[in-house]
């Protein structure tokens, strides 16, 4: 119950004021002194006789011209309506006092960072280790990438005056995580990528993680490095990544599809050409090597390359050295060279469609990426990511996952990986409406039962095709069965072990018990 004491400014009135409390047993939970001397009392609820009781008897004190229950102290109008405020940014923000404690965090941020609703336990620092608390303490913008996506630190410094000073003092500081636009090319983008190039990279599972160590190290040599992976995997993300976190981040990246170009085409966009080299060659042109002096060069699908120009580029990566086409005279150049792969290259050369001695060239260094359905854990930090992106491409704000979504999205086996996942949450963002994305918002690619059991899914080791029924048959259950305790009792194992398969399997990571 709160009450407002319009009275006079006379000493030892609100100590009067507090007594009348203690002589009726009432637990005083809140005091505050407002303008012109305005009393407001904050105490727990007692009967209503004893109200009115006590009521009267603050009329009767004097200096007292008038008192009237409120609903709300000043401090906690302020709150709400402070609350009220951030909680209308469709952007994360955050409210941090001197040592970078969060006191105050809206519905975005709380989602960005899976935080509950009362965050006070949560540092600053610990939710992001690169920030430094004393770095809150001045204005400034700082930018930042987190769970894949980039954002601009708006750091405010909040002061409040000092009643004895008279002189603002800093109590804290307000946070804005402003998303940087997906689609904004150009070299600012490279401000968020040289100290932490694979922070782009969702990996929450064992496995990524595996994978993304790997890719740090190998990120740091100058041999060829060959990334294989079935199609969607992200080997392109991962190519820029080790590029960004290289030594020659400095320097251009570029990238060629060796599989969509003709035989010509596709020389003179690697090696150049000489004037005249062409019909329409009226001027020389450098070629991708040439251009990307000091960096990397990115050939996907170096499967489909043809036989001469594997020959040429073996020579390439042998000693540096080519020629443009049409030109006598040779090049040197210091580039790195990145290839993808979804073919089985040693299959390839088995048949003869590959160069051996360039296939060992190039498989010095390699990196194999699961498939999505062989981290499953992966899929809702995936999910959550996309549906954040393109929550900010079409300027709406970003919903809820539903906890039911994870076993909704473990059911189907996604064979175009994470490309086909990002494609289908793109085509429900365009149809939802809405703050929370639920399963029957997508709408997953059709399959039957029958396609479940294809020789496909009984390719790997007797281990990877039971896990794949396994998580089949729990992700379908857990339809029913919507919690740990509900689905061991049907399963007729323990609670324990039914957490641990769920876990395992990504199947049901938020909402179960």
């Amino acid at each position: 119950m709160r009450l407002e004491v319009q009275c006079q400014d006379r000493q030892g009135l609100v100590r009067e004021l507090l007594d009348l409390l203690v002589k009726r047993g009432i637990d005083l939970y809140g005091i505050e002194i407002g303008e012109n001397y305005t009393v407001y009392l904050r105490f727990s609820s007692v009967e209503f006789d004893d109200f009115s009781g006590l009521m009267a008897e603050i009329r009767r004190t004097s200096g007292v011209s008038d008192v009237r229950r409120v609903n709300h102290m000043p401090s906690e109008q302020s709150s709400h309506a402070l609350h009220a405020l951030v909680n209308s940014l469709p952007y994360p923000v955050l409210c941090t006092d001197l040592k970078g404690r969060i006191e105050l965090c809206n519905l975005p941020a709380q989602q960005l960072f899976s935080l509950g609703s009362k965050p006070v336990s949560h540092s600053l620092s610990a939710l992001i280790p690169t920030i430094d608390p004393t770095s809150l303490q001045s204005k400034k913008t700082i930018p930042i990438t987190l769970q894949g996506r980039d954002f601009l630190l708006e750091v405010c410094p909040l002061f409040l005056p000092d009643d004895e000073t008279l002189q603002a003092q800093l109590t804290g500081s307000l946070v804005i995580f402003k998303p940087v636009s997906q689609a904004k090319p150009g070299p600012e983008h490279n401000d968020y990528d040289t100290e932490g190039a694979f922070n782009h990279v969702i990996a929450e599972s064992p496995k990524m993680r595996q994978v993304i160590q790997r890719a740090k190290k190998l990120a740091m040599h100058d041999a060829p490095l060959l990334i294989i992976g079935e199609t969607g995997t992200g080997k392109d993300i991962i190519a820029r990544a080790c590029h960004q976190q290289s030594p020659r981040h400095n320097h251009p990246f570029l990238a060629l599809n060796c599989g969509s170009l003709p035989d010509d085409v596709a020389e003179s966009e690697l090696f150049g050409h000489a004037a005249g080299a062409y019909l329409n060659a009226v001027d020389s042109q450098k070629g991708f090597f040439e251009q990307a002096a000091g960096g990397s060069v990115f050939l996907d699908e170096i499967g489909e390359m043809s036989p001469s120009l594997q020959t040429k580029l073996l020579r390439f990566l042998n000693d540096g050295t080519f020629r443009r086409v049409g030109d006598e005279h040779e090049v040197h150049v210091d580039v790195r060279v990145i290839c993808a792969t979804q073919k089985n290259l040693q299959e390839l050369v088995e048949q003869g469609a590959f160069r051996e001695d360039l296939f060992y060239r190039l498989n010095v260094l390699s990196l194999q990426l699961p498939a999505l359905r062989e981290h499953p854990q992966d899929l809702m930090p995936l999910a959550s990511y996309f549906v954040a992106r393109f929550a900010v491409e079409q300027n709406t704000a970003v919903p809820r996952l539903s906890p039911s979504l994870s076993a909704h999205l473990a059911r189907y086996d996604w064979p175009g990986n994470i490309r086909q996942l990002k494609n289908c949450l793109y085509a429900a963002m365009t149809q939802f409406e809405g703050d929370e994305l639920k399963p029957q918002d997508v709408v997953l690619p059709s399959f039957t039962h029958d396609e479940e059991l294809d020789i496909l899914q009984l390719e790997g080791t007797l281990d990877e095709i039971n896990g794949r029924f396994e998580r089949s048959v729990l992700a379908k259950l857990y339809t029913s069965y919507p919690s740990t305790r509900k689905l061991a009792k049907r399963l007729g194992v323990s609670h324990t072990a039914i957490a641990n398969k769920l876990r395992e399997y990504g199947v049901g990571q938020k909402g179960t018990e």
